[in-house]
């Protein structure tokens, strides 16, 4: 993997901690983590339907949803297959699976 690449890599993982920091904020105003179908949109818009008791951050919890350094959406779902959720890209080939380069970049082997 060159070197333009492995920056590309880096914003991923970094884009991954930051959208799970903006994750657990929000599970921790409104007592669960948003569902697949709230998806990412719910750390930026009120979602409808939240229950009694919650309290969504006033101006949401990112400004915007960010897109992975190849220009597509973050994959987000709940319950996740590896744990509470799954956050991740699909890196540059923007396929499952991969090395190198379209190795996909996810949250639960993070450290």
């Amino acid at each position: 993997m060159g070197r333009p690449d492995e920056a590309r890599a880096t914003r991923a993982q970094q884009d991954i901690r930051a959208v799970t920091a903006a994750l657990d904020l929000y599970r921790l105003d409104n007592f669960a983590y948003p569902t697949t179908e709230q998806g990412l949109e719910a750390l930026v818009t009120k979602p409808a339907g939240l229950g009694e008791g919650s309290h969504w951050k006033e101006g949401g919890y990112l400004d915007k949803l960010p897109v992975d350094p190849w220009g597509k959406p973050y994959f987000y779902l709940k319950p996740g297959i590896h744990g509470e959720f799954d956050l991740y890209s699909y890196g540059a080939d923007g396929v499952e699976g991969g090395t190198g380069a379209g190795a996909d970049i996810v949250n639960w082997n993070q450290k």
